[in-house]
């Protein structure tokens, strides 16, 4: 019995999700790979997978021993590359990101990484959907926010402020408001991939908004903006050389809430391979060459920008 085939069917039915999706990466049937599974079953005595004709679920004894094999299997990759005196990264990287920041921020700078690592492939997985990262086979994924899964850890790369903007042409037609408040007169692009798109957040609380437009992109918010519909809310990078070109203006800047963080989050069950870290390395410090992915991006625009560029109050 080939312990480590076993052991690599059964760590890559669990990230795929499939039985089929294994048989293909490692080129046999089907039913191979869940005889396979079946041995190691038998040969643990406990049931690692629940099979239905939808899914595959791992059970409270797989999650235990997928967390540990697949710490072993990175390792066993590991120490093969350093074996062999590989000192430069190499591999399949897969990588998932938000839409909006993935198009803007993130595959731009993938051009320069991959020619300065020829020997590494990036999978890029833009989404703006919730990703599981073990069950999707995710190594890295970048997000907005706090992290709640405690079976990941995160680093720290950027902050995403949060600003409110309207095109020059709708505020030709509608005052500037004020005050939050002063929202409720206003056409509201409202974002609702999340949430029902009803309030934004300011620094001294939420507001509810009202509109004729709800996008659950911010890509939709964005051109809905540009194209002088409303007022839209959402995150510098995202608006910043629309900003600076003229076609919009910020809007209620002393009024910005907390910006939020910008993270690489990967799994705290397995060993980052050195691809990984690789990568992570990169793009903190990428992102930290951005002005519009740090914080304090607000206040230095702000500052570069003449009169009536703004509306703070």
């Amino acid at each position: 019995m080939d312990r480590l085939l076993l052991m690599q069917c059964f760590v890559r039915a669990v990230e795929t999700g499939s039985f089929s999706a294994v048989a293909r990466e490692l080129g046999t049937g089907q039913p191979n790979v869940s005889r396979n599974i079946a041995a190691l079953e038998q040969h643990l005595g406990t049931r690692l997978l629940h099979r239905s004709t939808r899914k595959l679920t791992m059970t409270a004894e797989g999650e235990r021993y997928y967390a540990e094999v697949r710490q072993v299997l990175d390792a066993i990759a590991e120490a093969e590359s350093n074996a062999r005196g590989e000192d430069k990264p190499g591999g399949v990287l897969k990588v998932s990101c938000p839409t909006s920041l993935g198009r803007t921020q993130l595959l731009p700078w993938v051009v320069t990484f991959l020619e300065q690592h020829p020997g590494m492939e990036i999978d890029v997985q833009i989404s703006d959907r919730f990703i599981d990262m073990v069950e999707d086979g995710i190594d890295l994924a970048i997000r907005i926010g706090t992290l709640k899964d405690s079976n990941l850890r995160a680093r720290r790369i950027g902050a995403s402020e949060r600003v409110c903007v309207a095109s020059t042409g709708y505020l030709q037609k509608n005052p500037a408001p004020k005050l939050p408040t002063d929202l409720a007169q206003h056409n509201c692009i409202a974002y609702t991939l999340f949430s029902a798109g009803s309030s934004w957040l300011f620094s001294d609380g939420e507001v509810a908004i009202k509109g004729s437009l709800k996008s659950n992109t911010l890509d939709g918010v964005y051109q809905a903006v540009i194209d002088g519909l409303g007022i839209g809310y959402g995150p510098l990078w995202m608006f910043e050389d629309a900003v600076r070109r003229g076609e919009v203006k910020l809007l209620l800047t002393d009024f910005s809430p907390q910006p939020v963080p910008i993270q690489i989050v990967y799994s705290a069950a397995r060993l980052m391979p050195r691809r990984a870290s690789v990568f992570m390395d990169f793009f903190s410090e990428a992102f930290k060459s951005q002005p519009s992915l740090n914080e304090g991006a607000l206040q230095k625009l702000l500052a570069s920008q003449g009169p009536g560029d703004s509306f703070t109050a």
